[in-house]
């Protein structure tokens, strides 16, 4: 590489201050075509940009491990979630990360989704992929964006949230009573029923957080610390119950044998959440209000809420109340179909 003179009589400056990045171009004279050269080579020196970076050639594998030491371990489900992405990375043969891209990634999901894998997992598993890419390349740790930015989450129907009736509440205290050994399952499902909170929440209350006629729930899902009121009869209860045991232990294999020995059947993934959604359904059945349910769940969009908006004695009454059939309820009578085409047109 050198500045010579071409036939034209011009000068051609051919520069490769480094390997991988070449500069050409010509000049009138020789000493414009030194200078472009010098220029080149001083803005090499000076300006990182200008060398490139050696190809990032790390294994989907090499990735997870960086993320979960950079972000990862401060997340509530650090364990869980590296393990789900470490098992990803292991499914798709552990591509290098920098080559993964959309097509992979769907023909993975295609597979999955044949071998009997939920939409819902599917789709978990995406946004865990996708929170790494964009969270390593906002540290900087790569300097690519997120391959599977354009990738779209599988479109899922919205499953049935079921409650319990007040028959079928007693049919499970009835069953945790008979066919629980260990002391905390009740008191657990107590909370839960009574609040509306996570099984992992009510879990993870202790006697400090049990005072003033309410429970604080801390380790929570949105970071959010929530303070929800309870009747008198539970808090005694509660204060008893961690007295004694300071703590309550891991108990939610026994309420999901609980449920299965009471007879209540239940949609799959919805044992200890059936007690969420009873306490969401009752409460907007006897009047909440949708916006205080909110707080109350610890939901940080109203969109989770609104779920349950259907079931608010209001809206139940304005379909019957303005539904477009509340002017020809003689068409409910089954013993008239009588009426003249005249004067339902007038």
């Amino acid at each position: 590489m050198a500045i010579t003179k071409l036939e034209d009589g011009r000068w051609l400056a051919d520069v490769e201050p480094i390997k991988g990045k070449r500069f050409r171009k010509r000049f009138k004279t020789k000493g414009e075509a030194q200078r472009f050269e010098a220029t080149v080579r001083q803005r090499t020196i000076e300006n990182p940009a200008w060398t490139p970076r050696p190809k990032d050639r790390r294994r989907l594998s090499e990735l997870v491990t960086r993320w979960t030491l950079l972000h990862g371990h401060a997340l509530t489900d650090a364990d869980r979630r590296s393990l789900v992405l470490r098992k990803m990375a292991e499914r798709m043969g552990d591509p290098i990360g920098s080559a993964v891209t959309g097509n992979i990634f769907t023909e993975y999901r295609a597979r999955r989704l044949a071998s009997g894998i939920s939409g819902k997992t599917l789709n978990n598993e995406l946004g865990y992929l996708r929170s790494l890419f964009n969270e390593l390349h906002q540290l900087g740790e790569i300097d690519y964006p997120d391959p599977l930015a354009k990738v779209k989450a599988i479109k899922l129907q919205d499953r049935e949230l079921t409650y319990l009736t007040r028959q079928q509440i007693e049919m499970l205290f009835r069953a945790l009573r008979e066919h629980c050994k260990t002391p905390h399952v009740e008191p657990v499902a107590l909370v839960c029923l009574a609040t509306g909170c996570r099984w992992g929440e009510a879990q993870g209350l202790t006697l400090d957080r049990v005072r003033d006629g309410a429970v604080q729930f801390v380790n929570t899902k949105s970071k959010r610390r929530r303070s929800v009121p309870i009747p008198p009869e539970l808090e005694q209860r509660l204060h008893s119950h961690l007295r004694r045991y300071s703590k309550f232990s891991n108990c939610r294999d026994s309420f999901d044998f609980a449920v299965k020995m009471s007879g209540v059947a239940l949609p799959r993934g919805q044992k200890s959440h059936v007690l969420r959604h009873t306490f969401a359904s009752h409460f907007m059945m006897n009047g909440g209000n949708i916006l205080s349910l909110q707080k109350i769940l610890g939901h940080s969009s109203l969109t989770m809420t609104m779920r349950y908006a259907h079931l608010a004695p209001d809206f139940l009454q304005d379909v019957i109340r303005l539904g477009p059939l509340k002017d020809f309820r003689h068409f409910f009578d089954t013993t008239d179909f009588s009426t003249p085409a005249e004067t339902l047109e007038a």
